[in-house]
């Protein structure tokens, strides 16, 4: 089997084009093929498929074979891989993902696409509809508990799941291997959750650190920095423009508040081809 891995700021995945290749087990190949050891290594896998709502479906899986909705870095290298790679010669495209169909702008230097504009369409704000466990019409700066410990946290969803928390200590500092699972299995989270951690720098700028459902910690989280940024402006944190710095590298999001609809800007690349030996 074909595969390229492909990168957005570090957020690594294996991804197959199912035009010419099939997979029979996409969940059991994703946590073999992500293994760091006796693998490729990937954040999971992220197979390329035909689609009769859009130019193109996203099928994605996380490191431990479970389905994951939507992947704001994913998606990007969805759509340098079926430009670069010659299954399209537009620059604006149309994904179906489990979150929805999702628009792409494609900046093309050289003949390859350098830059991906996704419009990742509406914050979901209802607790029942992220899902969250939550009183009132948002959960917006609410307490949570874990380990005796109280924290604030807004939720998003942006197609999938997330529970931004606000520090104030340096990102880099968070123990997020011992906090992260807290989160992600908290009795709160029906469906589990992505939870962030981020500091806010300026009007313009905040940084965070990703703990993902599935995968654990990884350099970046698109649809993380899409509720970070979403959840700062909520909290009157920011503007509606926000550089938001992960580890992997940075990330443009605009939450355009008339068209109720979130703008993510970013890289895509490519780190190589190979050939799975099954």
């Amino acid at each position: 089997m074909k595969f390229t891995k492909m990168q957005g700021l570090g957020n690594d995945y294996v991804y197959v084009n199912c035009f010419s290749e099939k997979v029979p087990d996409p969940s059991e190949l994703a946590v073999r093929i992500s293994d760091r050891h006796f693998g490729v290594g990937s954040d999971g896998l992220i197979l390329i498929c035909p689609s009769d709502k859009a130019d193109f479906e996203m099928v994605m899986y996380n490191a431990d074979g479970s389905r994951g909705e939507m992947c704001g870095n994913g998606i990007r290298c969805v759509a340098k891989y079926v430009y670069d790679y010659g299954l399209t010669d537009k620059t604006s495209i149309s994904v179906e993902t489990l979150g929805g169909i999702k628009y792409l702008d494609l900046t093309v230097e050289g003949g390859k696409v350098k830059l991906v504009k996704v419009d990742m369409g509406r914050p979901i704000l209802t607790p029942s509809e992220i899902p969250v466990e939550a009183d009132g019409e948002q959960a917006v700066d609410e307490s949570i508990e874990t380990d005796g410990k109280e924290y604030r946290m807004t939720c998003v969803s942006m197609g999938n799941p997330h529970a931004v928390i606000f520090v104030e200590e340096d990102v880099k500092d968070i123990p997020l291997e011992m906090i992260g699972p807290k989160f992600e299995n908290h009795k709160r989270f029906p469906n589990r959750i992505n939870t962030e951690f981020a500091r806010v720098l300026d009007r313009k700028t905040v940084e965070m650190r990703v703990w993902e459902r599935g995968s654990g910690e990884t350099l970046a989280c698109g649809t993380g920095a899409c509720a970070v940024a979403v959840s700062c402006i909520l909290n009157g944190m920011t503007e509606d423009n926000v550089t938001v710095k992960l580890l992997g590298g940075d990330l443009q999001i605009e939450w355009d508040r008339e068209k109720d609809t979130v703008y993510m800007t970013g890289p895509a690349e490519v780190v190589f081809d190979g050939v799975w030996p099954e």
